[in-house]
């Protein structure tokens, strides 16, 4: 027969206070909280001021009506899912992540198609396949309305995120709704430091395109890539995302 608790008499209250306040000097309490990420008053607001100050990453892919055109015995719309299908997973879950797409409807007027832009996966932590899942549901059919869609997500996508922005473009042609993408940055920075925009022109030979595009990347203290081929789109992709990759990810470019 189970025999019923003892009650805590004095002295055995004076050891356990003995006892704590032994660990407290010795800092074994603290080093406790931090192994279990116990959270102080102290440390609360600076966890969540680090967790504000992270970059955000959006990718903002072009899906005009030329990502259908042939390349390497496929499309380049195609060429850019597989791609993203093999970045994607390299990225930390940790890492906050999100997806806007241009291009994606024609439009019944030219103001319309030049309104093509949308968010489709907003700016989260473990996003990596919601990302993928929503960009494979997607078709290429209108308009490259660039400036337009760096605007929204400037002003809306970000929003609420005060650390560092950086913005992975992927285009197959140069602006044709808006003003150069390259003259909406320059007028940009004048205001804000806090985006950096990385621009992966895809398959482009027209040199004015390229320039603005190149452009737009530098002012913004973003890298360039001319990616000819899928090989070198991946190359881009990767370097793009290489502070955010998990630590034993390894991206595996085509054979030459």
């Amino acid at each position: 027969m189970l025999k019923p608790n003892k009650p805590i008499n004095n002295i055995s209250m004076k050891i356990l206070h003995i006892l704590l306040t032994i660990l407290i000097s010795l800092g074994t309490l603290p080093a406790i909280s931090n192994q279990y990420n116990v959270y102080s008053p102290n440390n609360f607001n600076d966890a969540i001021k680090q967790e504000n100050q992270k970059e955000r990453i959006l990718f903002i892919l072009d899906l005009s009506n030329s990502m259908e055109e042939p390349l390497e015995n496929s499309t380049k719309f195609n060429l850019m899912i597989n791609t993203m299908s093999q970045i994607l997973p390299q990225i930390s879950p940790d890492t906050w992540i999100g997806l806007r797409v241009y291009g994606q409807r024609m439009g019944f007027t030219p103001l319309e198609a030049c309104r093509a832009s949308r968010l489709i996966s907003p700016i989260n932590s473990n996003n990596n396949q919601n990302i993928e899942n929503a960009l494979k549901k997607t078709k290429p059919r209108g308009m490259t309305p660039i400036t337009y869609s760096l605007k929204q997500a400037i002003k809306y996508d970000f929003m609420g995120f005060s650390g560092k922005k950086h913005i992975i473009l992927l285009t197959d042609g140069g602006e044709n709704c808006d003003e150069s993408p390259c003259t909406f940055v320059m007028n940009l920075i004048k205001i804000r430091r806090d985006v950096r925009i990385d621009v992966i022109a895809f398959n482009i030979n027209d040199s004015e395109d390229l320039e603005q595009l190149e452009c737009t990347a530098l002012v913004t203290s973003g890298k360039f890539y001319n990616a000819q081929t899928s090989a070198e789109l991946l190359n881009g992709f990767n370097n793009s995302i290489d502070g955010v990759k998990n630590v034993e990810a390894k991206i595996l470019l085509p054979n030459n």
